[in-house]
Parts: C-alpha cells; structure tokens; sequence
C-alpha cells in the first residue's frame, strides 16, 4: 500500500513538475507549434493566383499585390453559394466584393476570373480551380490564404491538382487579429489554430 502510495505521490509530482514547466515556457513552445504548422512556400512565377472563399480582408488584398509583383498575369475568384442576404439582393457575392477590391486596387478586370462552379467548401474549391485549370492550360497556381489555413489548404490543392500536373504554392498570409508571435493570446487565433487541426484531421480522414 505505501509503495503504491508513493508511485502516485511521484507521478503526481512529475505532472505538477511539466505542468510549470509548460506554463512558464508557454510562450515559446506555443510559437514554436504556430512555426511547425504553417505552411509558406518561397513563391515563383505562376499562372494564376487562387483567391479562395471568406477572408475579404486580406486575401484579395494580397493577391492584387502578388499580381502587380508580376508572380502571375490572372487572378482566380472561386464562386461560393450565395448568402440568404445576397439573394434578396441586399448584400453583394462573396465572389463580387472580392472582385471589387481587386478593381480597386488597380487589378485589370481582364485579368479577374471567376469559377464557374459554385463551392460551398474548401473541397469544392479545390476540384472547381482544378476544373479551370485544366481548361485554361494552367501549370502553376498561387494561393494566398490566412496563416493557420495554410498546411490544409496546401494539401488538399496538391492532392486535386497534382494527377493533372498543376503545380501549388501556398503563401501564408497575416491576419488582422493575431499573429504566430501572439496566437494564444487573441481568441480569434485560439479558434483558428484548434479548428484548423480539426478540420485537417478530418480532412485527411474523408478525402
């Protein structure tokens, strides 16, 4: 009974003991778990640069700085479902504000295309930026998408655009609300960072 008693004294002990040592090294081991997540490849020419559905405060933003770099001559909007405000025409398409940004940020609207299929998650996205890319001879695409996004977004685009012999390149992209310095600190980065391990997770699992 005492033997028992001590074994679990010891290993509550040695929890107790990683428990402080996890707190007061949080900081460090949490930007550490942010650095081996994201996913941001050294960008080169390419075709095309992927503006994927949500993020209208930094996605398009980025890709019409990609695009007036010379890293690629089109820009690609996917096309998600419409809202319900947006069919009672009260507020514009995910596809239609991202389009007027790029106008306004001088983009050509030569040089903005929109998918043809509608997408209702990153899945169809992929296929429906495959389907285009096949159409329009794409080898090389660009996708800039939020940082946390990035590991899933890059393997499901590879796995899609790869039979076809598309190459993808994700670029990891800061958002307003947290940074991989300060993620725990900000809801918003705690909700991203645990969705997208999720989402990955299940990911990999269905597809």
């Amino acid at each position: 009974m005492f033997k028992w008693f001590k074994r679990l004294a010891v290993t509550l002990l040695a929890l107790c003991a990683l428990l402080i040592i996890g707190y007061v090294f949080r900081a460090p081991l949490l930007r550490g778990a942010a650095d081996a997540w994201i996913v941001n490849d050294l960008l080169s020419k390419a075709d095309v640069i992927v503006v994927l559905g949500g993020g209208p405060a930094t996605r398009p933003f980025e890709a019409a700085r990609l695009f007036h770099q010379g890293l690629a001559p089109k820009i690609l909007l996917t096309n998600p479902r419409p809202a319900p405000s947006t069919q009672l025409g009260l507020t514009p398409s995910e596809a239609a504000l991202a389009r007027n940004i790029l106008l306004k940020e001088e983009v050509p609207p030569k040089d903005i295309f929109v998918t043809a299929d509608i997408v209702t998650n990153t899945c169809d996205e992929s296929i429906a930026v495959r389907n285009w890319c096949k159409t329009n001879g794409v080898k090389r695409v660009i996708i800039p998408t939020d940082i946390f996004f990035t590991r899933r977004v890059r393997w499901l685009f590879c796995k899609q655009l790869k039979p076809p012999g598309i190459r993808v390149e994700v670029e990891a992209v800061p958002v307003r609300e947290y940074t991989a310095q300060d993620w725990w600190q900000h809801e918003e980065g705690v909700i991203a960072f645990q969705n997208e391990v999720l989402k990955y997770a299940y990911y990999r699992v269905k597809y």
